[in-house]
């Protein structure tokens, strides 16, 4: 029941009380609701849209929100807030109790039930659900149903309540109560952080802003453990797989300092090191430049890494049967009949490309990657293979952190070739398949 802060911000904030006509919609998994209001003194229903875990007719409702003009619709309110109430009359109640909130209860059965117990209804339900077996019709299968029922309503609400008491919006108090149920206020109590991994939407800061509305300390080993794969986070964003350790330590330590609790480095590398241990981080030893470093990495940035390797190795190892001296014959007709020359790097990566399964083609700017890379993929062209493959961005830093754009090949073509960055092929034989 909330919308985006910026556009909150815009309308003034109103107050708005009445019952529940009829829903037009409703989401089951983001709660997303669209429903009309029978409000007070208004003369037609009101629209209400917002985020609710469970609604139905006959609920009433006491919303805080604003008024905005829908292009199609017209006037709706904008629930940011909502909180029920309890019906104040006889038909109130009839139409809650009758509207599918309570399974067990039926319009009929609702109608027999505020007959016999009258304005009492709801705290006999409440307090002695075991006396609607007063009522004629009700046996007690049944109210056994109803209380079950009705303790996953207040079950709901409490749960609502409890988030909504510590400024979690209600967007997120759904989401959350959606994937936890019962357990939600146990979950967030114990460890907020958790909502960061389990619900997608809710990142670090929003777990993070949670975490200090009910009151968890700033230097809580979860805080700095959802840190640390908050970081690997960001930098994934930024195109690394994994980070070095030293470096992850330094990033952790700027990003969850605060001016009243500045953060040990030592125990953020002591907090890595029982993550690694309990499978939430992977590390290994370091190769190249950070060869006297360990590298961490995030286990699905890991897992994805390694399969992506595995699968490009099956492939490059599958043999390709080319005629090397066709290929040297086609390079000579094409760069005399365009009046082009290729140099001595190019030719190979050509004639690589003709040759391998997978050629990475790399080299800084203006080493004639382009140029290169197009005569490659015309006379990809003109060959008949039975390779499929596909034109698309790729990013493989794995690779010598290789930036990979281009990974593309025709079904015409016995090869993929892929153009990058780095120092030029020659140079890094061990790149070319």
């Amino acid at each position: 029941m909330s919308s985006s802060p910026r556009e909150h911000e815009t309308y003034p904030t109103e107050h708005l009380q009445g019952i529940v006509e009829r829903v037009t919609y409703h989401a089951e998994d983001s709660g997303y609701t669209v429903a009309r209001l029978k409000a007070p003194g208004a003369r037609d229903l009101v629209t209400i849209v917002g985020r609710f875990p469970d609604i139905h007719a006959g609920q009433s409702l006491r919303l805080v929100g604003y008024w905005r003009e829908h292009v199609k619709y017209g006037q709706q309110f904008q629930v940011v807030q909502a909180q029920e109430t309890k019906p104040a009359t006889l038909t109130g109640l009839e139409k809650y109790l009758g509207s599918g909130l309570i399974k067990g209860i039926g319009p009929v059965t609702a109608r027999r039930i505020v007959a016999h117990f009258g304005l009492e209804t709801l705290e006999i339900i409440e307090q002695s659900c075991s006396r609607l077996s007063e009522v004629p019709g009700i046996a007690q299968k049944r109210v056994a149903m109803i209380e079950h029922a009705w303790a996953t309503q207040k079950a709901i609400k409490e749960v609502m309540l409890f988030l909504q008491g510590h400024a979690v919006s209600t967007t997120y108090a759904v989401k959350i109560y959606k994937q936890y149920g019962d357990q939600a206020i146990d979950v967030v109590s114990r460890n907020p952080y958790q909502l960061a991994a389990d619900i997608y939407g809710i990142g670090f800061v929003t777990a993070d802003t949670i975490a200090r509305n009910i009151g968890i300390a700033p230097d809580s080993d979860f805080r700095y453990q959802a840190g640390i794969l908050h970081v690997l986070q960001q930098a994934a964003e930024d195109g690394h797989c994994f980070l070095p350790e030293h470096e992850l330590v330094e990033r952790v330590v700027k990003r969850l300092a605060l001016p009243e609790s500045p953060v040990d480095p030592a125990r953020i590398s002591a907090l890595i090191l029982q993550m690694a241990e309990a499978k939430q981080l992977i590390t290994q030893p370091g190769y190249g430049d950070l060869a006297d470093q360990r590298i961490c990495y995030a286990p699905a940035f890991y897992h994805t890494e390694q399969a992506l390797a595995t699968r490009l190795s099956a492939f490059v190892r599958r043999p390709v049967v080319v005629d090397l001296s066709r290929v040297q014959r086609w390079i000579d007709k094409y760069t005399q009949k365009r009046g082009i020359t290729l140099s001595e790097e190019q030719r190979q990566a050509v004639e690589l490309a003709a040759s391998s399964r997978l050629l990475v083609l790399t080299g800084g700017p203006g080493c004639g990657k382009t140029f290169t890379f197009r005569c490659c993929s015309r006379k990809g062209n003109e060959r008949s293979s039975e390779v499929a493959s596909v034109y698309s961005k790729l990013c493989l830093r794995f690779v010598s952190q290789l930036v990979l754009p281009h990974l593309f090949a025709q079904r015409k073509r016995a090869g993929t070739f892929v153009q990058g960055f780095s120092p030029v092929l020659p140079a890094h034989p061990t790149l070319c398949y």
